[in-house]
């Protein structure tokens, strides 16, 4: 059975991963053909705020989605959330996919809702998700500091419980670093 949309794509650091983005995730797969899901940041890696390399970010959202997405890298531009950054988000999903995306699906970040706005002829719907399971990336990765295994397993995939220790000995390695490694 067709779908209602072609292509979808969501848009995500995901530092640490957790149910919140896998319920975003989960949604473009019900209601996309095709989901393509850009790891923003994708250069950054070791530092306090972006511990996970997105060979690692790659890595975990592969073992819990398989093949029903497809992932790319997305590095920042430094400019922020505005319509150039749209601009610079369209032009990836063009190169990667050879179309513009029919769907935009995000959580929280509601200034997303005006990124594709400055590109001329695009219409793309967008699907803005409330957050209902209250965690943060930020939660996440305190509960690895604090070595919080049951609160962390509380708001992570099952299939992911067996790299508790890898991944919190990238967190704990990355608290006092403020260079990052490059991709």
């Amino acid at each position: 059975m067709k779908k209602p949309y072609e292509l979808g794509i969501i848009v995500g650091r995901f530092q640490v991963f957790h149910t919140g983005h896998e319920q975003l995730i989960n949604k473009a797969i019900e209601l996309c053909d095709t989901v393509g899901v850009f790891i923003g940041s994708s250069q950054e890696s070791g530092t306090i705020k972006n511990p996970f390399s997105y060979k690692t970010r790659k890595k975990i959202l592969k073992k819990v989605f398989g093949d029903d997405i497809i992932i790319y890298p997305l590095p920042d531009i430094g400019i922020g959330n505005v319509s150039k950054w749209g601009e610079y988000v369209y032009k990836n999903v063009v190169k990667y996919f050879s179309r513009p995306p029919e769907l935009l699906i995000s959580g929280k970040e509601e200034k997303r809702l005006n990124w594709f706005d400055s590109v001329i002829g695009l219409s793309v719907a967008e699907l803005y998700i409330p957050k209902i399971i209250d965690i943060s990336a930020t939660e996440m990765r305190k509960h690895f500091l604090e070595n919080e295994i049951d609160e962390w397993k509380k708001y992570t995939n099952p299939k992911l419980w067996d790299y508790y220790r890898d991944l919190q000995k990238i967190i704990i390695d990355s608290q006092n670093n403020t260079e990052t490694e490059s991709m």
